[in-house]
């Protein structure tokens, strides 16, 4: 699959490219990201260098697809679709650099991403699941505004450098509305 670059009003969806492993290694010494995202701990340069030096390939085999999110120019975060099976399903995935949270970002990025992920003209998906080790609050706030449905808890299901997490799951269904529903696990 061709790589495809996305925009919004204030964002652009494209490759990560060489310029901005600096972004990427800085972003990734976060905590939150090391916690909850399955980097290499510790993360080092060279796991940037070789993230970005993997896209395009994974693009090319169409199961994993990344873009970095920039606002300006700049790189904020990443998101991407991965696992996608080839028979209607994906798994949407992100990160956030810390300086660019609560902007609401995310959610613009995520959005196109999702309706391109859905569409005729992108991925043609029928289900988009999301994941996340359980207790990461924040990822799932943002899943729940974009209207995904939460499904339950898979225990010890998802792996990481810190070893076993249980993990949340949700998805969304091409079909569904996407206003925010009510999940057991957040505070009303």
């Amino acid at each position: 699959m061709e790589p495809v670059i996305l925009r919004t009003p204030r964002l652009e969806l494209s490759l990560p490219r060489q310029e901005d492993v600096d972004a990427i290694h800085r972003a990734c010494q976060d905590a939150d990201i090391q916690r909850y995202t399955p980097v290499p701990v510790p993360y080092e340069r060279r796991h940037a260098v070789e993230f970005v030096a993997r896209i395009p390939g994974e693009w090319e085999a169409g199961q994993h697809l990344t873009w970095a999110i920039r606002d300006g120019g700049r790189l904020v975060g990443t998101i991407g679709f991965y696992r996608v099976d080839g028979r209607g399903a994906g798994e949407i995935g992100y990160w956030m650099a810390p300086e660019a949270r609560g902007a609401g970002r995310l959610r613009e990025a995520a959005k196109a991403a999702i309706e391109w992920g859905f569409s005729a003209e992108g991925l043609a998906l029928d289900r988009i699941e999301w994941r996340a080790v359980a207790g990461n609050v924040a990822s799932a706030k943002a899943a729940m505004a974009l209207g995904f449905r939460y499904e339950g808890l898979l225990r010890q299901a998802l792996m990481s450098s810190h070893g076993r997490d249980d993990g949340w799951i949700a998805s969304l269904l091409s079909s569904d509305d996407r206003r925010p529903q009510p999940w057991p696990v957040l505070p009303a």
